[in-house]
């Protein structure tokens, strides 16, 4: 019975499916290489805030319970990040800290995607993104609001059980365009 208590909880598979299909979209060369995202762990970060608050946007208008799937699945990206930064060697007064300011940003992103997908300004979207992303540069910024305007109509066209079965209709990011705000 005691060793119940230091036993890891039971993984949920779709959860896990959840977390690396939002990883790969969010890994993919072309948004650090043609979209011009730093390659770095903030870099990281940006990406995989973008495409999954894109992600948890969607599921959170979808009927219950995907309301508490979207709840596992911030739940299960956020203890990614603490295993994450406990590997890189950070110590664990400062995971805390860390994962505080972490989850501040994320959900500050987040909301600022959300608000602008939902009004349907682009020209928005491009500025929170410049301002998250690129650190107020709008070099790149265009062309990655359009892409995450294309993975968010793609999963617009989803249900709870595209989100339970997978796959995510998440698209490939293709080469932005030359246009700046």
């Amino acid at each position: 019975m005691i060793f119940g208590l230091f036993r890891r909880p039971a993984k949920n598979p779709v959860i896990d499916r959840l977390h690396g299909e939002i990883m790969a979209v969010a890994r993919q060369p072309a948004l650090f290489v043609d979209f011009g995202i730093a390659d770095t762990v903030e870099g990281r970060f940006e990406a995989l805030a973008l495409i999954s608050s894109l992600a948890l946007r969607r599921l959170m208008e979808l009927p219950a319970p995907a309301d508490e799937i979207a709840q596992q699945l911030t739940d299960d990206i956020f203890a990614r990040f603490d295993i994450a930064l406990r590997e890189m060697g950070v110590a664990d007064v400062g995971v805390s800290k860390r994962m505080k300011k972490m989850a501040q940003g994320f959900l500050g992103r987040a909301a600022a995607y959300r608000a602008a997908l939902d009004a349907n300004q682009e020209p928005e979207l491009a500025k929170a993104i410049a301002r998250n992303v690129y650190g107020g540069d709008d070099a790149h910024a265009v062309g990655l609001a359009a892409y995450a305007r294309r993975c968010a109509t793609a999963l617009a066209g989803c249900d709870l059980d595209d989100y339970l079965k997978g796959p995510l209709p998440l698209p490939l990011a293709t080469e932005p365009p030359e246009t700046k705000p």
